[in-house]
């Protein structure tokens, strides 16, 4: 047995149930091997092994009152997994299938995703099983004015800056920010994904988006193509969906499909125009189901299903974790598709991701690819610190540099590490190589 299969097999034991979080460690530790290989000094150091155990993690009840005066209890959950190249950060997830396993699987991926930007960010994660579909304004704001009664304890701009992801919009970081600054007394940017009117940048809304499209945009590059004529299916329908669209949409490529938990809708003629503003009011606005946008413009619902059958050229994974297993990458790569974005979360099973790169299937895994919204997390954090607000042309300029540096990254340390043209090897050396030289430096912490 291997010295990094035998690590892997002590994160199983030590971590019992958690899926999530060995599926990305065994991602990583594969594609890591020739790194090991060449640097033999981060094995006498165990980089590998103090790189899987987080710093610290937290879990903490968090009660609620609902609108009928009944007291609800839910779980809230913070995991700061690596500070070696700057402040932890990373997402705050709202979700019903919140556990210690999803928080740490997130929060190990962002210590990579975040030393590929290039900026000066670490890696955690955090949220609780609290579904804020279906609450009221006033209950989604008692329920986040509880959790930052105790996570205020363990945040702040130079020790750990959290954002949003699914459940988390605007309003939760606005209501989050509120009771911050409430305890505090103070007016910091501990928080990223704010309202413009009080610290917020501009293009954060779109930037996993747009930056998972300006990725695959290069991948495209790299075979001699582009998006325009291109077909494309898009999972989801939050943030990164919607702004993925728009981007698609501006680079001349058409976007087919969209979905949520109940099912996925295909339009055929491209979501456009009119059809584009009336899903964005019904998803921001509304908070509406998919099944409306169908209804609407009489195209096909699919209930229960998710778009990976759908003809296409591109395919661009939106919505979570998991949602491509091996039976759907077969189908796409059967299907002609040349080019797979992940916008979510490691959205591609270990199969599926197998399947795309023997089929020779241009793949942009998560961790370069959706690594965009965190960029610009840490464009809001540099405003933040100048007191300055960049202008949207500004921001979008740098988003689109970090971006093609990503991936030229990727593509480089894949090269140079002997898995030329695999994305997934080389977003994961990258990423790593900056990460497990800031820890060498700094000694046995």
């Amino acid at each position: 047995m291997s010295n990094i299969d035998a690590l892997y097999d002590k994160v199983v034991i030590k971590n019992p149930g958690e899926r999530e979080f060995h599926q990305s460690v065994k991602e990583v530790l594969d594609s890591l091997i020739p790194a090991m290989d060449r640097h033999p000094e981060f094995k006498k150091f165990k980089i590998l092994e103090r790189i899987v155990e987080p710093e610290r993690q937290f879990m903490f009840r968090v009660p609620w009152m609902d609108d009928n005066g009944e007291i609800h209890v839910n779980r809230g959950f913070r995991v700061q997994f690596n500070s070696a190249i700057g402040p932890y950060k990373g997402g705050l997830r709202f979700h019903p299938s919140v556990y210690l396993g999803i928080i740490k699987f997130l929060g190990f991926e962002q210590v990579f995703k975040n030393s590929l930007t290039g900026l000066p960010m670490g890696g955690g994660k955090g949220g609780s099983d609290f579904d804020p579909k279906g609450k009221s304004d006033n209950e989604v704001m008692r329920f986040c004015q509880s959790f930052m009664q105790e996570l205020y304890r363990h945040i702040g701009p130079d020790t750990d800056v959290p954002a949003g992801d699914i459940g988390v919009g605007g309003r939760e970081i606005g209501y989050l920010y509120g009771q911050y600054r409430k305890i505090r007394n103070e007016f910091t940017g501990v928080l990223t994904g704010k309202g413009l009117e009080w610290g917020g940048s501009l293009i954060r809304p779109e930037a996993t988006g747009y930056g998972c499209t300006y990725f695959t945009q290069e991948m495209l590059k790299a075979r001699g193509t582009d998006f325009k004529d291109k077909i494309i299916t898009v999972s989801g329908s939050g943030n990164v969906a919607q702004y993925t669209v728009e981007k698609v949409n501006q680079l001349g490529g058409k976007c087919v499909t969209l979905s949520d938990s109940a099912g996925t809708i295909y339009d055929p003629d491209g979501i456009t125009g009119e059809k584009f503003d009336f899903f964005i009011e019904l998803k921001q606005v509304r908070r509406g189901r998919i099944k409306e946008y169908a209804e609407k413009f009489n195209v096909d619902y699919y209930p229960n299903k998710r778009p990976w059958e759908v003809k296409c050229d591109i395919a661009m994974p939106s919505a979570t974790q998991n949602e491509i297993n091996a039976s759907d990458a077969q189908k796409l790569v059967d299907n002609g598709c040349i080019a797979v974005g992940e916008g979510a979360n490691m959205p591609s099973t270990l199969e599926a991701i197998d399947i795309f790169l023997e089929a020779g299937v241009s793949f942009g895994p998560a961790k370069a690819a959706n690594a965009g919204g965190v960029a610009t997390s840490g464009l809001e954090m540099s405003q933040n610190s100048l007191r300055l607000a960049w202008t949207r042309e500004e921001v979008d300029q740098r988003l689109h540099a970090i971006m093609v540096n990503i991936f030229q990254a990727s593509r480089d340390a894949a090269e140079k590490y002997g898995s030329s043209g695999n994305l997934v090897v080389g977003a994961n050396v990258a990423g790593f190589l900056k990460v497990a030289r800031a820890m060498m430096a700094q000694g046995v912490l």
